[in-house]
């Protein structure tokens, strides 16, 4: 019969467990300089945004060559919003002035539904409405269109 060594399986075991600690230590300092690292270009691009403001405040309108494109993207853009904050302005004040008008849909489930007794014959004088398509969707929900 084989004798088992159980201080040769301990040591072995102790050796697995240091070199998982030694290797998780590395990887937690990975993690933290690859957040530094992600930090840190955060600052570098919010540094070249501040860099493109002041360019595009002190040279915008007579832009170098190589900065021509990037300087029309802006006043173009700034144009756009322009425009678009004048036709909010617009809907708003006349918003103020009409009276807010309400679009309810009713929605019916087969439960709900009653159907219609005899539709009242059009008046003289008004159209008769073509009848619209009852709908119904796979959870028993009738729609009308």
């Amino acid at each position: 019969m084989a004798i088992f060594d159980f201080d040769a399986l301990k040591e072995k075991a102790i050796d697995l467990a240091q070199t998982g600690v030694a290797k998780s230590k590395v990887l937690a300092e990975i993690a933290k300089l690859k957040a530094a690292n992600m930090a840190e270009e955060d600052t570098i691009k919010k540094a070249y945004v501040e860099l493109g403001k002041l360019y595009y405040a002190e040279r915008g309108a007579a832009p170098e060559a190589a900065y021509i494109s990037g300087c029309e993207k802006i006043t173009a853009a700034k144009a756009v919003i322009e425009t678009n904050n004048a036709r909010i302005a617009e809907l708003k004040t006349q918003e103020d002035d009409e009276p807010e008008v309400v679009h309810t849909v009713v929605v019916e489930t087969e439960e709900t539904v009653q159907q219609p007794e005899a539709e009242s014959a059009p008046q003289e004088g008004e159209a008769e409405q073509p009848s619209q398509p009852e709908k119904k969707d796979d959870d028993g929900i009738h729609l009308t269109l």
